[in-house]
């Protein structure tokens, strides 16, 4: 599956040959990706991306979810899909990360703007959550940015090393949404 979101920005499925690109961010940017990404601290080696990647692709417990790189011309600079997606209840949740040096040029904010289209048009989904450790305010700025409404904060939701919890800030867009603006 593949996405072209502008000239030189493309979405494309997940493939394990995409291991050793996806670790070498990972691993080059460490002090800047692990304060809100609870997975940085436990991927030691390209193995471990390996690993996750396989995991992703062929989950032991039911479908593959759509899980995107996300790159500039053909250079991965981060991941982006979908988690938990939910069939009965039709919804599902986007998170994202990208590379320090892509920051603030709107590239996941507009890969996201994407994967909510297919969500509502192609997935035919109602609900699409979005949720961000608090005081993350990038990654909070993009589902303000698309429309998202704010729920409220889940306290300590998400666990990270060191023993240590973080509150998580809950947005949500649904198809009616949508809907009311067009």
């Amino acid at each position: 599956m593949y996405f072209q979101i502008t000239d030189n920005i493309t979405l494309r499925a997940l493939h394990i040959e995409d291991a050793e690109a996806i670790f070498n961010i990972i691993d080059t940017q460490r002090e800047y990706l692990q304060e809100w990404l609870p997975f940085v601290p436990f991927t030691v080696t390209s193995q471990d991306t390996k690993d996750f990647i396989q995991a992703t692709l062929y989950p032991s417990d039911g479908e593959p979810e759509p899980t995107f790189t996300i790159r500039m011309g053909q250079q991965i600079i981060g991941l982006i899909g979908f988690r938990d997606t939910d069939p009965i209840n039709l919804k599902t949740e986007i998170g994202y990360w990208l590379s320090s040096a892509c920051q603030g040029q709107g590239i996941v904010t507009r890969s996201t703007k994407r994967l909510c289209e297919y969500a509502f048009e192609d997935l035919h989904l109602n609900r699409v959550q979005i949720r961000c450790g608090v005081g993350n305010h990038p990654s909070a700025a993009i589902p303000k940015r698309l429309g998202f409404t704010f729920e409220g904060v889940a306290r300590e939701a998400e666990y990270y090393p060191n023993d240590r919890f973080i509150d998580l800030e809950i947005y949500s867009l649904l198809y009616s949404d949508i809907e009311e603006n067009q």
